[in-house]
């Protein structure tokens, strides 16, 4: 098995406290799943909006990871799967496509 990250791009956020819920417990049911199939080795964490960019050895920081929020990474999962293909059809389940957001799906590479 290799390792894989899904990194969590875009999607709305929830509008009313209610609809949170809703979006949480898909995300539970869904990482729970992929998890009993032995495929999570780190949940990982949803990631805040803000942040810094760090360039030039540190010569230059400016606000914000990205200009457009559809590219900010909003979170992150480590997963096990066979190969790349596999990695990206298991994260076809994500429930962030129910909110106009993507995963993007990188291959770890072993050192």
């Amino acid at each position: 098995m290799s390792q894989f990250v899904y990194l969590y791009r875009g999607g709305r956020r929830a509008e009313s406290p209610a609809e949170g819920e809703q979006q949480m417990q898909r995300w539970v049911k869904w990482l729970g799943d992929l998890a009993a199939k032995g495929h999570i080795k780190d949940q990982g964490q949803p990631l805040e909006p803000a942040g810094k960019v760090v360039r030039s050895k540190g010569r230059s920081i400016t606000d914000g990871p990205y200009p457009e929020s559809k590219d900010v990474v909003g979170g992150y999962t480590l997963v096990e799967a066979k190969d790349l293909g596999q990695a990206a059809e298991l994260a076809g389940g994500c429930p962030i496509f129910e909110y106009d957001g993507l995963v993007e799906v990188r291959p770890v590479m072993e050192m």
